[in-house]
């Protein structure tokens, strides 16, 4: 909204120019959602502790001493980032841009359907709450027309093609097919980042981490120089999905305040749902999905332990892990939970510098 407004100005009035740069426009996303959130912040989170009661309900067979800890923390945090990120990015985006209004659909729509599943677990006080079939329909069905919107914006050349880290110009045509792929990145996504919440702070650094990275990939996507030197694939308009990442990584900063151990409140599906979906919306515009696999790949993991211990034990009748997602693993063999938390951190910022590398090594 302040690039509409301001922008025309600055003919006029030379203060005025910083709006026309993105970087600037990124860094006022970054300060004004991390000011929000630790505004409302407190305000939040006792009015979610009085609506809540009891709080999110804790699973039995996670431990005495991790539900007596966690016993009567709120949840639904998750509109803090929300609410957080989605002002600072219409104050600051280029709301004429289409990438930003598709990101921002998804990210709302996962939203909504996180704060359902969260108010079901709060009201009902137990730790399941909207059916695994229902969710998947519902993401799908918003992930199917994102993807749809996301081909219609992307210039010719990239069309229906998955791009390779590593190679300048392979490209995969899967023509109307890239729907099912953009669909399964999306969706993927959300839910890994969802099984990945367990633990105080686990999830929320990484997101930032991945929002940081996916905002330098934007930024560098979307100008033709920095693409030609770097021999990626240019996606004109792309750069304003750095405003984006700027909100969720100042977002994430207020959050993370306060969800830091002990937790004063959960993020709950409200948070994790949109979150990932949000990244991934990004990596499909982008025409980085696989890279996300790389800068993401703690979230990956996450999802991959749950799907190898599932498979295990239904085919064998045996489980690969002391119990799944693997941060409970860890958790069962006698890791303290900062200790879990603070080593996951460290190896996704390796993982993202991995993921960044891609960018050069062509």
């Amino acid at each position: 909204m302040l690039y509409l407004l301001l922008e025309p100005l600055a003919g006029d009035f030379q203060f005025f120019n910083l709006f026309r740069y993105l970087t600037f426009r990124t860094g006022g996303a970054i300060m004004t959602a991390l000011l929000i959130g630790l505004v409302i912040g407190r305000p939040l989170i006792d009015y979610l502790r009085v609506r809540q009661g009891k709080g999110q309900p804790i699973r039995d067979f996670m431990g005495e001493n991790h539900i007596v800890g966690k016993r009567g923390t709120p949840t639904m945090g998750g509109f803090l980032i929300l609410i957080s990120a989605f002002v600072a990015t219409l104050l600051w985006a280029d709301l004429t841009n289409r990438y930003v209004w598709i990101v921002l659909g998804v990210t709302a729509l996962f939203g909504l359907l996180g704060f359902y599943d969260d108010w079901l677990k709060v009201t009902k006080q137990k730790a399941d709450g909207v059916s695994g079939k229902i969710k998947l329909v519902v993401q799908f069905a918003g992930a199917l027309v994102a993807v749809y919107f996301i081909m219609q914006a992307h210039p010719g050349p990239l069309w229906g093609e998955v791009a390779f880290p590593f190679f300048k110009d392979l490209l995969l045509p899967l023509g109307w097919g890239f729907l099912a792929f953009g669909c399964l990145v999306i969706v993927l996504f959300s839910n890994a980042v969802n099984l990945t919440d367990g633990l105080d702070g686990l999830a929320i650094v990484p997101v930032m981490i991945s929002s940081a990275c996916f905002g330098l990939i934007a930024y560098v996507i979307a100008r033709e120089d920095f693409a030609t030197y770097l021999q990626i694939h240019q996606v004109p308009g792309a750069g304003e999905l750095a405003v984006i990442c700027g909100a969720l990584l100042g977002a994430g900063l207020a959050f993370l305040w306060f969800n830091a151990p002990p937790a004063m409140v959960f993020m709950g599906d409200t948070g994790s749902l949109s979150l990932g979906g949000a990244l991934g919306a990004m990596a499909v515009i982008t025409k980085h999905e696989i890279v996300l696999g790389i800068i993401g790949g703690l979230f990956v993991v996450e999802a991959l332990s749950v799907i190898v211990q599932v498979a295990s034990f239904k085919l064998t009748g045996k489980r690969v892990f002391r119990m799944a997602p693997i941060h409970h693993h860890y958790e069962k063999k006698g890791w303290a939970e900062p200790t879990i938390v603070i080593r996951f951190w460290i190896v996704s910022v390796i993982l993202a510098l991995i993921g960044l590398s891609t960018l050069k090594l062509r």
